[in-house]
């Protein structure tokens, strides 16, 4: 699952990615308009956590644009305006939520996953697969009715292939979703993370590998 935080408030733009980020998000931060209409022009991203009032380019521009490429991608504004008449022309923008200034950042996480949740098919509360469970919630994961600790990456491959409801995921689709853009794409860490995974969840061994083409969970 996959973030653009776009704020001009650095320290504020850097609690909420470091927020995200715990909650197993991929996340990436750019501090003016200018560079999220760069990185939407190369990323895919679930959500954007965007800030009405951006120098270079403002807020209103970015989500125009978001909303005129057709992408799928949700926008949750960000701004100080408290006004009816403010928080009614950011959503006429095409913004899907909207949320005033200051805020508790457990709000906002709750407002980005419910946007995640429109963003994609419907899944249930709790995946099921195997005799494997993963609740995203709760961030909890059961094989065979045994907890399973897993880091945040871990737990965060898990989960797409869970969704996946048994398709192949590529290594280049988990790097996609699991993992922000400064991760080197020639990187092994899909391959390392699917081993720890693999020996968290014990055996039999329920993650396989398809040579040339990715992972699944039967």
């Amino acid at each position: 699952m996959r973030v653009l935080v776009v704020e001009d408030e650095k320290l504020l733009a850097d609690a909420v990615a470091e927020w995200l980020r715990r909650e197993a998000f991929a996340v990436d931060v750019v501090y003016d308009g200018d560079a999220a209409l760069e990185r939407l022009g190369v990323n895919d991203y679930d959500v954007v956590v965007l800030d009405r009032d951006l120098p270079v380019v403002h807020g209103d521009d970015v989500c125009r644009a978001i909303m005129e490429g057709g992408a799928e991608t949700r926008v949750l504004m960000l701004t100080a305006a408290a006004a009816v008449r403010d928080r009614v022309a950011g959503l006429a923008l095409g913004a899907d939520d909207y949320l005033i200034k200051p805020f508790a950042l457990v709000e906002l996480s709750a407002r980005v996953h419910a946007l995640i949740r429109r963003a994609r098919p419907a899944t249930p509360p709790k995946l099921a697969r195997a005799g494997l469970v993963v609740d995203p919630a709760r961030h909890e994961v059961y094989r065979d009715g045994r907890y399973v600790a897993l880091s945040r990456k871990e737990f965060a491959v898990l989960s797409e292939l869970m969704r996946a409801g048994g398709a192949v995921v590529s290594a280049e689709e988990l790097l996609e979703r699991a993992w922000d853009e400064h991760i080197d794409p020639f990187t092994n860490v899909v391959r390392v993370t699917v081993m720890k995974l693999r020996r968290k969840l014990g055996d039999p061994q329920i993650v396989e590998t398809v040579p040339g083409v990715g992972y699944q969970i039967r």
